[in-house]
Protein backbone atom coordinates (compact mmCIF):
# COMPACT_ATOMS: atom_id res chain seq x y z
CA UNK A 1 0.00 0.00 0.00
CA UNK A 2 1.33 3.68 -0.66
CA UNK A 3 -0.30 6.01 0.73
CA UNK A 4 0.60 9.31 -1.42
CA UNK A 5 0.21 13.05 0.07
CA UNK A 6 -0.06 15.48 -3.36
CA UNK A 7 2.76 18.37 -3.53
CA UNK A 8 1.84 21.46 -1.39
CA UNK A 9 1.86 25.03 -2.72
CA UNK A 10 2.87 26.10 0.89
CA UNK A 11 6.23 24.45 1.02
CA UNK A 12 8.92 26.83 0.03
CA UNK A 13 11.20 25.05 -2.57
CA UNK A 14 15.08 25.20 -3.24
CA UNK A 15 15.28 26.68 -6.30
CA UNK A 16 15.43 23.53 -8.53
CA UNK A 17 14.69 21.01 -6.40
CA UNK A 18 12.13 18.64 -7.41
CA UNK A 19 8.46 18.88 -6.27
CA UNK A 20 7.77 15.15 -5.72
CA UNK A 21 4.75 14.24 -3.32
CA UNK A 22 4.79 13.09 0.28
CA UNK A 23 3.87 9.50 0.57
CA UNK A 24 4.01 6.24 2.77
CA UNK A 25 4.92 3.37 1.69
CA UNK A 26 3.14 0.66 3.66
CA UNK A 27 3.97 -3.10 2.37
CA UNK A 28 4.71 -6.71 3.63
CA UNK A 29 7.26 -9.08 1.80
CA UNK A 30 9.37 -11.30 2.25
CA UNK A 31 12.16 -10.58 -0.42
CA UNK A 32 12.93 -7.21 -2.13
CA UNK A 33 15.50 -5.29 -3.45
CA UNK A 34 15.80 -1.98 -5.17
CA UNK A 35 18.33 0.89 -5.76
CA UNK A 36 17.72 4.16 -6.33
CA UNK A 37 17.98 7.83 -4.76
CA UNK A 38 14.95 8.66 -2.71
CA UNK A 39 13.79 11.65 -0.68
CA UNK A 40 14.17 12.20 2.97
CA UNK A 41 12.60 9.55 4.48
CA UNK A 42 12.14 7.61 7.36
CA UNK A 43 12.46 3.98 7.28
CA UNK A 44 10.62 1.28 10.07
CA UNK A 45 10.29 -2.37 9.62
CA UNK A 46 8.57 -5.02 11.61
CA UNK A 47 8.43 -8.94 12.09
CA UNK A 48 11.94 -9.06 10.22
CA UNK A 49 14.59 -6.79 8.95
CA UNK A 50 15.78 -4.78 5.82
CA UNK A 51 19.60 -3.83 4.94
CA UNK A 52 20.32 -0.84 3.80
CA UNK A 53 23.64 0.13 1.99
CA UNK A 54 24.53 3.62 1.50
CA UNK A 55 28.09 3.97 0.47
CA UNK A 56 30.59 2.64 2.76
CA UNK A 57 27.85 2.36 5.24
CA UNK A 58 25.72 -1.19 6.31
CA UNK A 59 22.68 -0.77 8.08
CA UNK A 60 20.13 -3.05 9.23
CA UNK A 61 16.58 -2.21 10.40
CA UNK A 62 14.36 -3.90 12.57
CA UNK A 63 11.54 -3.86 15.42
CA UNK A 64 14.30 -2.16 17.85
CA UNK A 65 15.40 1.31 15.54
CA UNK A 66 14.62 3.20 12.87
CA UNK A 67 16.81 4.56 10.07
CA UNK A 68 16.69 8.49 8.51
CA UNK A 69 17.77 8.34 4.58
CA UNK A 70 18.79 12.34 3.28
CA UNK A 71 17.00 13.78 0.25
CA UNK A 72 18.92 12.49 -2.71
CA UNK A 73 20.72 10.13 -0.96
CA UNK A 74 21.29 6.70 -3.10
CA UNK A 75 21.30 3.43 -1.67
CA UNK A 76 20.60 -0.01 -1.67
CA UNK A 77 18.09 -1.90 0.13
CA UNK A 78 17.34 -5.23 0.60
CA UNK A 79 14.98 -7.75 2.39
CA UNK A 80 15.49 -11.88 2.58
CA UNK A 81 13.05 -13.49 5.15
CA UNK A 82 11.65 -17.11 5.04
CA UNK A 83 8.26 -14.87 6.87
CA UNK A 84 6.93 -11.52 5.31
CA UNK A 85 8.45 -8.44 6.58
CA UNK A 86 6.69 -5.20 7.16
CA UNK A 87 8.04 -2.12 5.85
CA UNK A 88 6.67 1.56 7.03
CA UNK A 89 8.56 4.35 5.57
CA UNK A 90 7.96 7.64 5.56
CA UNK A 91 8.93 9.97 2.69
CA UNK A 92 9.20 13.74 3.00
CA UNK A 93 8.65 15.91 -0.38
CA UNK A 94 11.97 18.15 -0.71
CA UNK A 95 11.23 21.67 1.43
CA UNK A 96 8.80 19.42 3.85
CA UNK A 97 11.65 19.38 6.56
CA UNK A 98 12.84 23.15 6.42
CA UNK A 99 9.31 24.54 5.81
CA UNK A 100 8.58 23.09 9.39
CA UNK A 101 12.45 24.43 10.73
CA UNK A 102 11.07 27.72 9.71
CA UNK A 103 8.06 28.05 11.26
CA UNK A 104 9.37 27.10 14.64
CA UNK A 105 12.21 29.12 14.58
CA UNK A 106 10.75 32.07 12.98
CA UNK A 107 9.18 34.89 15.03
CA UNK A 108 5.37 35.07 14.42
CA UNK A 109 4.98 38.63 13.46
CA UNK A 110 7.71 37.91 10.79
CA UNK A 111 5.87 34.42 9.66
CA UNK A 112 2.78 36.91 9.32
CA UNK A 113 4.96 39.65 7.49
CA UNK A 114 6.85 37.17 5.04
CA UNK A 115 4.39 33.57 5.20
CA UNK A 116 6.75 32.31 1.94
CA UNK A 117 10.35 32.97 3.17
CA UNK A 118 12.51 30.18 1.50
CA UNK A 119 14.87 28.47 4.16
CA UNK A 120 18.48 29.53 3.34
CA UNK A 121 20.32 26.70 4.40
CA UNK A 122 18.87 23.15 2.98
CA UNK A 123 18.55 20.68 6.27
CA UNK A 124 20.93 17.79 6.28
CA UNK A 125 19.90 14.67 8.96
CA UNK A 126 22.68 12.64 10.59
CA UNK A 127 22.18 9.10 8.78
CA UNK A 128 22.10 6.35 11.29
CA UNK A 129 20.04 3.73 13.16
CA UNK A 130 18.43 5.24 16.46
CA UNK A 131 17.04 2.95 18.78
CA UNK A 132 13.26 3.33 19.33
CA UNK A 133 12.59 6.09 21.54
CA UNK A 134 10.06 8.03 23.78
CA UNK A 135 10.36 11.21 21.06
CA UNK A 136 9.83 10.24 17.57
CA UNK A 137 8.65 6.27 17.67
CA UNK A 138 5.42 6.82 19.72
CA UNK A 139 4.29 9.30 16.47
CA UNK A 140 5.21 6.47 14.01
CA UNK A 141 3.36 3.56 15.70
CA UNK A 142 0.16 5.63 16.37
CA UNK A 143 -0.09 6.58 12.89
CA UNK A 144 1.06 2.75 11.28
CA UNK A 145 -1.74 2.16 13.82
CA UNK A 146 -4.62 4.44 12.79
CA UNK A 147 -3.91 3.83 9.00
CA UNK A 148 -5.23 0.48 9.67
CA UNK A 149 -8.57 1.40 11.45
CA UNK A 150 -9.53 4.42 9.62
CA UNK A 151 -10.78 5.60 6.38
CA UNK A 152 -7.36 7.83 4.89
CA UNK A 153 -8.13 11.69 4.67
CA UNK A 154 -5.72 13.85 3.05
CA UNK A 155 -6.17 16.43 5.82
CA UNK A 156 -5.75 14.16 8.60
CA UNK A 157 -2.72 12.91 7.11
CA UNK A 158 -0.58 15.81 6.47
CA UNK A 159 -1.40 16.79 10.55
CA UNK A 160 0.15 13.67 11.16
CA UNK A 161 3.28 13.87 8.84
CA UNK A 162 4.39 17.37 10.36
CA UNK A 163 4.09 16.12 13.96
CA UNK A 164 6.20 13.67 13.02
CA UNK A 165 8.39 16.23 11.17
CA UNK A 166 8.28 18.27 14.02
CA UNK A 167 9.51 15.51 16.12
CA UNK A 168 12.24 14.53 13.70
CA UNK A 169 13.45 17.95 13.75
CA UNK A 170 13.75 17.91 17.87
CA UNK A 171 15.30 14.54 17.24
CA UNK A 172 18.26 16.34 15.14
CA UNK A 173 18.41 19.23 18.14
CA UNK A 174 19.17 16.65 20.53
CA UNK A 175 21.84 15.17 18.09
CA UNK A 176 23.36 18.46 17.37
CA UNK A 177 23.96 18.81 21.40
CA UNK A 178 25.62 15.41 21.43
CA UNK A 179 27.76 16.27 18.36
CA UNK A 180 29.16 19.71 20.04
CA UNK A 181 30.73 17.18 22.74
CA UNK A 182 32.80 15.83 20.97
CA UNK A 183 36.68 16.90 21.15
CA UNK A 184 37.43 19.00 18.60
CA UNK A 185 38.37 22.35 16.96
CA UNK A 186 36.03 23.25 14.23
CA UNK A 187 31.93 22.56 14.30
CA UNK A 188 31.97 20.79 10.95
CA UNK A 189 34.80 18.41 12.04
CA UNK A 190 33.10 17.19 15.07
CA UNK A 191 29.54 16.56 12.51
CA UNK A 192 31.70 14.78 10.14
CA UNK A 193 33.65 12.57 13.05
CA UNK A 194 29.97 12.17 14.35
CA UNK A 195 28.58 10.46 10.86
CA UNK A 196 31.80 8.20 10.44
CA UNK A 197 31.70 6.71 14.03
CA UNK A 198 28.37 6.05 13.74
CA UNK A 199 28.41 4.48 10.77
CA UNK A 200 31.17 2.13 11.61
CA UNK A 201 28.59 1.35 15.00
CA UNK A 202 25.84 0.19 12.49
CA UNK A 203 28.05 -1.50 10.04
CA UNK A 204 29.46 -3.55 13.50
CA UNK A 205 26.06 -3.82 14.60
CA UNK A 206 25.06 -5.15 10.61
CA UNK A 207 27.49 -7.38 10.13
CA UNK A 208 27.90 -8.87 13.66
CA UNK A 209 28.30 -12.56 12.78
CA UNK A 210 30.83 -12.09 9.90
CA UNK A 211 34.89 -11.66 11.27
CA UNK A 212 35.19 -8.25 11.64
CA UNK A 213 38.90 -6.54 12.30
CA UNK A 214 39.67 -2.93 13.39
CA UNK A 215 41.19 -2.22 9.60
CA UNK A 216 37.45 -3.34 8.23
CA UNK A 217 35.74 -0.65 10.39
CA UNK A 218 38.31 1.96 10.08
CA UNK A 219 37.86 1.68 6.46
CA UNK A 220 33.98 2.32 6.69
CA UNK A 221 34.35 5.00 8.67
CA UNK A 222 37.13 6.88 6.64
CA UNK A 223 39.42 7.15 9.55
CA UNK A 224 42.68 5.36 10.79
CA UNK A 225 42.27 2.69 12.92
CA UNK A 226 44.19 4.54 15.89
CA UNK A 227 42.07 7.48 15.32
CA UNK A 228 38.71 5.01 15.04
CA UNK A 229 39.50 3.02 18.06
CA UNK A 230 40.34 6.58 20.51
CA UNK A 231 37.19 8.17 19.11
CA UNK A 232 35.13 5.63 19.19
CA UNK A 233 35.79 4.69 22.86
CA UNK A 234 35.40 8.75 23.35
CA UNK A 235 31.95 8.58 21.64
CA UNK A 236 30.50 5.60 23.15
CA UNK A 237 32.17 4.95 25.74
CA UNK A 238 33.42 1.37 24.89
CA UNK A 239 35.99 0.33 22.22
CA UNK A 240 34.48 -1.09 18.07
CA UNK A 241 35.48 -4.41 20.17
CA UNK A 242 33.63 -4.06 23.11
CA UNK A 243 30.74 -3.22 21.05
CA UNK A 244 30.86 -5.96 18.36
CA UNK A 245 31.48 -8.87 21.32
CA UNK A 246 27.99 -6.98 22.68
CA UNK A 247 26.42 -7.51 19.42
CA UNK A 248 27.45 -11.00 19.37
CA UNK A 249 26.48 -12.08 22.91
CA UNK A 250 22.92 -10.55 22.36
CA UNK A 251 21.90 -12.62 19.49
CA UNK A 252 23.40 -15.70 21.23
CA UNK A 253 20.82 -14.97 23.75
CA UNK A 254 18.20 -14.73 21.90
CA UNK A 255 19.04 -18.00 19.65
CA UNK A 256 19.73 -19.79 23.06
CA UNK A 257 15.97 -18.44 24.10
CA UNK A 258 14.08 -18.80 21.14
CA UNK A 259 15.62 -21.91 18.73
CA UNK A 260 17.16 -25.54 19.45
CA UNK A 261 20.50 -24.77 18.14
CA UNK A 262 22.97 -26.14 19.26
CA UNK A 263 25.75 -24.18 21.39
CA UNK A 264 28.24 -24.68 19.14
CA UNK A 265 26.10 -24.02 16.20
CA UNK A 266 25.18 -20.63 17.91
CA UNK A 267 28.67 -20.03 18.61
CA UNK A 268 29.54 -19.93 14.62
CA UNK A 269 25.96 -18.22 13.51
CA UNK A 270 26.81 -14.99 15.81
CA UNK A 271 30.57 -14.55 14.46
CA UNK A 272 32.19 -16.19 17.39
CA UNK A 273 36.08 -17.80 16.32
CA UNK A 274 36.11 -20.64 19.20
CA UNK A 275 34.05 -21.95 21.41
CA UNK A 276 36.37 -21.94 24.16
CA UNK A 277 36.02 -18.02 23.61
CA UNK A 278 31.99 -17.49 23.64
CA UNK A 279 31.87 -19.54 26.35
CA UNK A 280 34.26 -17.77 28.34
CA UNK A 281 32.71 -14.24 27.34
CA UNK A 282 29.36 -15.80 27.60
CA UNK A 283 29.81 -16.54 31.62
CA UNK A 284 31.67 -13.31 32.06
CA UNK A 285 29.38 -11.03 30.78
CA UNK A 286 25.95 -12.98 31.62
CA UNK A 287 27.56 -14.80 34.65
CA UNK A 288 26.62 -18.21 33.78
CA UNK A 289 26.97 -20.81 30.43
CA UNK A 290 24.78 -20.77 27.76
CA UNK A 291 23.57 -23.89 28.10
CA UNK A 292 22.52 -23.04 31.77
CA UNK A 293 20.92 -20.03 30.33
CA UNK A 294 19.11 -21.69 27.48
CA UNK A 295 17.44 -23.93 30.76
CA UNK A 296 17.05 -21.19 32.55
CA UNK A 297 15.41 -18.81 30.22
CA UNK A 298 12.80 -21.62 28.78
Amino acid sequence: MIITLPSHALYPYQAGAPRSASYILHERAPAFHAAGTGSLSIKCFFAGQAVYEIGRGRYTVDDRSYLVVNDQQPYVVSIDSPTAVESFCIFYEAGFAEAVQRSLLTPTDRLILEPDLPMVQPLTFFERTYPHDHLLSPAIFQLRLLLHERPVEQGWLLEQLHTIMERLLQLHHHVATEVALIPAVRAATRAELYRCLHRARDYAASCFDQPITLNDLAFVAGLSPNHLLRTFKQLFHQTPYQYLTLQRLNHAQHLLQRTDRSVTDICAAVGFESLGSFSWLFRRHIGMSPATYRRQSR
